[in-house]
């Protein structure tokens, strides 16, 4: 069974999986969100394909651990999510995942407008890269 990262945003919801042994994350894709019905529909489907087991939702607090506006969206997407697909979904700390992501990007030469596509997915394979580390085995 395999774990999803979700980095999820306004406009984009950026995925990752885990391989089958929960070691490593590989950036799958970047949903364009367009309504709560279709982004369930694609998240839905990704959960069937990669036989999902379990959810993890960045959770993007302020820099002094405090719970905002942003985190309060990923809290209530979170529960949704949770309970139309009935598995659990955790939300895990992605503080600084976005820049860490930009930085990678950049040292990668990659122009402004790949990265642009392909920011979210890294944020949601940096966001999944850390629960794996911080709950090995799991």
């Amino acid at each position: 069974m395999r774990i999803l990262g979700l980095d999820v945003g306004d406009r984009t919801i950026g995925v990752a999986a885990s391989d089958a042994l929960g070691w490593t994350a590989q950036g799958l894709e970047v949903i364009r969100r367009t309504t709560w019905e279709n982004d369930l529909k694609r998240i839905r489907e990704l959960v069937a394909e990669y036989e999902v087991s379990l959810i993890v939702v960045g959770y993007p607090k302020n820099m002094n651990n405090t719970v905002g506006p942003r985190a309060k969206l990923s809290e209530e997407f979170a529960d949704k999510l949770s309970a139309e697909l009935n598995l659990p979904v955790k939300l895990w700390d992605e503080r600084l995942t976005t820049m860490e992501a930009e930085r990678t990007l950049l040292s990668a030469d990659m122009s402004r407008a790949k990265r642009k596509k392909v920011i979210d997915k890294m944020a949601a394979v940096l966001i999944l890269q850390n629960y794996l580390q911080a709950n090995p085995g799991k």
